[in-house]
């Protein structure tokens, strides 16, 4: 069982965290800003988890644990932040304003902060675990680790070159369908979606099998709620060669491209 002194120490440092972003967004108008502070609530956790109960070393499970998720916490903050600067306010979190008025200023708090704060608070369960462990690595946790890279590989990979295609100019209107991005519509969540698998694993290997609710949660999130479903909602009626993109590409397991062309997509459209 988790160290529960330890774990409020972490839930405190994240719930500071969650305040210091909503009161940045009251002063920005910009609710956004969370997208950012999202993989850096998983950093908090471990760090302030760990430093509770003095596990920091430069050996075994709970240092692995707190460089992997530092790695890929920090990179993908620093993306976010680099892709929204100057921006403004994400369209997704404009549609929650104008449902959640009036008083949404305030009422933000809780729906947008504070629930992103709970959810990581959960979804770090396995990071917990895999700290609070001192017993000898095995293959569970190289497994782990294993699966991390391949995540991290898509998601990294699928980002740096989703910037590449979008600062071409020539690219305006085009749909990415080449490298990792023409094997699955959404490298980047199945890269998540194999990071936190791989953490599971490492918390497995530490005896911790029952905190799988963490990769099943961050699972349906990606596919159901904030992920694959919320992005490809009506994007294919805004963007008519996403949806030919659509029957040719996996939703998000990798896998090779149908053979199907854009001319004979159009003949079955006109048929």
């Amino acid at each position: 069982m988790l160290e529960l002194s330890a774990l409020s120490v972490a839930a405190m440092a994240v719930a500071v965290f969650a305040l210091s972003g909503w009161l940045l967004s009251l002063r920005l108008g910009d609710v956004s800003i969370v997208d950012s502070m999202w993989a850096l609530f998983f950093l908090l956790t471990a760090v302030s988890f760990a430093a509770a109960l003095d596990a920091f070393s430069f050996d075994g499970r709970a240092a692995l644990a707190l460089v992997l998720v530092a790695i890929w916490a920090l990179r993908l903050s620093g993306y976010i932040t680099w892709r929204n600067w100057g921006e403004g306010e994400d369209s997704r979190y404009q549609e929650i304003r104008e449902r959640n008025e009036p008083h949404f200023k305030f009422k933000s708090l809780y729906l947008i902060f504070g629930l992103q704060g709970l959810l990581a608070l959960i979804i770090a369960l396995p990071l917990l675990v895999a700290i609070q462990s001192d017993s000898s690595l095995g293959w569970l946790d190289y497994a782990g680790v294993g699966l991390w890279a391949v995540g991290m590989m898509f998601e990294a990979g699928g980002d740096w070159q989703l910037a590449r295609f979008k600062a071409d100019p020539d690219n305006r209107g085009k749909v990415l369908d080449s490298g990792l991005w023409s094997l699955t519509r959404h490298p980047n969540y199945f890269g998540d979606f194999c990071v936190w698998w791989g953490f599971f694993l490492l918390a497995a290997s530490a005896g911790g099998w029952w905190t799988v609710i963490s990769p099943l949660l961050m699972s349906f999130m990606l596919l159901k709620v904030s992920g694959v479903a919320l992005l490809e909602k009506d994007i294919g009626n805004r963007r008519p060669k996403y949806a030919q993109y659509v029957k040719r590409t996996n939703a998000f397991f990798p896998g090779p491209q149908s053979d199907i062309s854009d001319s004979e997509d159009d003949k079955g459209e006109k048929g």
